[in-house]
Parts: C-alpha cells; sequence; structure tokens
C-alpha cells in the first residue's frame, strides 16, 4: 500500500523570514490524520530568509536530524557544540533529558533551504548529544545513501531508534530498488524533481517536489526518476 501525501496539501506558514511546510502537524497546524508517521513524527521543509533564524529554544525526547538543501545553516547548543553546516553536511541531535540550540543563516544575501527531521527515540531518558557528518554528493549520487542509523554504520549520524534514513541525489532514467524486511514500513521524501514510486504489489505513485509517500505492507520498492531528482528515505519500524 502507498499513500500519496501531496506537496499543496501540507500545512504551511510565512513569518516574513521564515516560509515553511509542515509535512505532519506541528506548532499551530494541526491535522488529526496527520500526525506523523510510524516513528516518523516531523518532516519541516523551512527556507530561512539571510541573516534570521531560530533564537536559542529548547527540546526534549526527539532525535533531530537537519538536512541541508541549498545555503547554510549555523548551530549553537547548550552542549558547546557549533557550527555551520551546508549540503552534503547533516546535523543530529538527541534532545534526550533536554537541550537548548539556535539555527541561524549566517549570510547577508542567501536564504537557507532546508528539511529538519524529527524521530521520536525508542527509548527516554538518553543523555542528549550533538553529531554532524559530510555526505558528499557523489556518495548520494545515482544510490541510496545510508546517513543515518541505530547504529551509525557505513559512516552515518547514530539515533535512538530502529530507524535506516537514505539519502539520493537521481539524474532523469535512474532506477532503484530498496527492500523491506517483514513488519517495516517506509515514507518517502521527494525534495525535487520527479519520480515515479512503485512496489512488488501493483501500488503505485508519481511524486512531485515537496510530496511524501506513506509505505505499509509492502516488500520491495522500486523508484524510477522521471526529472533530476533529491529524495530522502526511511525505513521505519
Amino acid at each position: 500500500m502507498i499513500t500519496l501525501r501531496k506537496s499543496d496539501e501540507r500545512g504551511h506558514s510565512n513569518h516574513g523570514w521564515l516560509d515553511t511546510r509542515h509535512t505532519f502537524s506541528f506548532a499551530d497546524y494541526y491535522d488529526v490524520e496527520h500526525m506523523g508517521f510510524r516513528s516518523l513524527r516531523v518532516i519541516n521543509e523551512d527556507v530561512v530568509a539571510a541573516g534570521e533564524g531560530f533564537p536559542m529554544h529548547g527540546h526534549r525526547e526527539m532525535e533531530i536530524i537537519t538536512y541541508i538543501v541549498s545555503g547554510a545553516l549555523q548551530h549553537r547548543d547548550s552542549l558547546g557544540s557549533g557550527g555551520v553546516i551546508r549540503p552534503g553536511e547533516l546535523q543530529r541531535m538527541s534532545a534526550g533529558t533536554g537541550i537548548m540550540h539556535s539555527e541561524f543563516n549566517p549570510s547577508d544575501s542567501e536564504a537557507v533551504h532546508l528539511l529538519q527531521i524529527w524521530i521520536m527515540p525508542g527509548q527516554r531518558g538518553v543523555t542528549p548529544s550533538y553529531e554532524q557528518k559530510e555526505i558528499p554528493a557523489d556518495e548520494r549520487r545515482g544510490t541510496l545513501r545510508l546517513v543515518a542509523s541505530r547504529d551509525g554504520r557505513e559512516g552515518s549520524l547514530t539515533i535512538h531508534q530502529d530507524a535506516q534514513v537514505y539519502a539520493t541525489l537521481l539524474a532523469s532514467g535512474d532506477a532503484l530498488a530498496h527492500t523491506l524486511a517483514p513488519g517495516r514500513h517506509a515514507w518517502l521524501q521527494l525534495i525535487s524533481g520527479s519520480l515515479a514510486l512503485s512496489a512488488l504489489s501493483g501500488a503505485r505513485a508519481e511524486m512531485q517536489a515537496g510530496d511524501g509517500a506513506a509505505v505499509s505492507e509492502e516488500t520491495l520498492l522500486q523508484i524510477k526518476c522521471l526529472a533530476d531528482a533529491e529524495a530522502l528515505l526511511f525505513d521505519l519500524n
């Protein structure tokens, strides 16, 4: 079963400095039918204006992943971590028992386009921590590159949940397959371009930029790129 979540059906807020779209309920956007999918709780697509950002604020009991599409984002937190992340770099914060952080666009001319992802942890009360990894474009091109996992294998970020997150950059005509173990589910989030997603059962969906797709009760997914695309795939318990 494949269930499409269309881009233009997402929650949307424009605060001037922040133009944001919510795949699932978040802040002032509430939709009881879209509260998350499995352990995946938030996918926010944010465009933050030059010189703007999120002031210091707190989180608890959440695995937070930031994926930069374009531009740059400066991070600071109560652990003393800090740095600038750019396309090809990802950050992970395990909020655990509590962490304070800020995210700021350091450019004086260019907006930053990013995805903020929240995954509910498999255990509560972990010690807060921060991690940043570079996953170059060449490692994502034409393949599903693991970028987050419970055991941090293959140079991926380490998250406190039985989930795998994959990133890919595809050219028109590229095709990929992903096998789901029994009882597993998937979410495909298309950042740009166009894809055809199909399953062994015959289920199929054509996706445009900003669309998401929930997958359950399937064993094999096939992804065909219809126009140059960037996407994230979540393999979830």
